[in-house]
């Protein structure tokens, strides 16, 4: 069975250089589309720690992690059924 790898190449041999340049401006078009959805990820995640650290308020211990996870899950019900109205 070929993967899909294999078959991309069987219909990359199949094409004139002219689209291959095609093809080829269009991967690098995915991967940098890509890149910069990881950089995006990447500034907004070093601002929510900046924005953290600029709280300076301790670490939450493992009792009020569970009570935040426990209160969101009893909350999630009611703002489904918010949608339906």
């Amino acid at each position: 069975m070929n993967t899909t790898a294999e078959v991309l190449y069987q219909k990359l041999k199949t094409l004139p250089p002219s689209q291959l340049v095609e093809v080829d401006d269009f991967l690098e078009f995915i991967k940098q589309r890509r890149d910069k959805g990881r950089q995006a990820a990447s500034q907004r995640l070093a601002e929510a720690m900046e924005k953290l650290d600029a709280l300076d308020t301790p670490p939450m211990s493992n009792q009020e992690i569970q009570s935040e996870i426990q209160a969101a899950r009893a909350q999630k019900p009611l703002d489904a059924n918010a949608h339906r109205r």
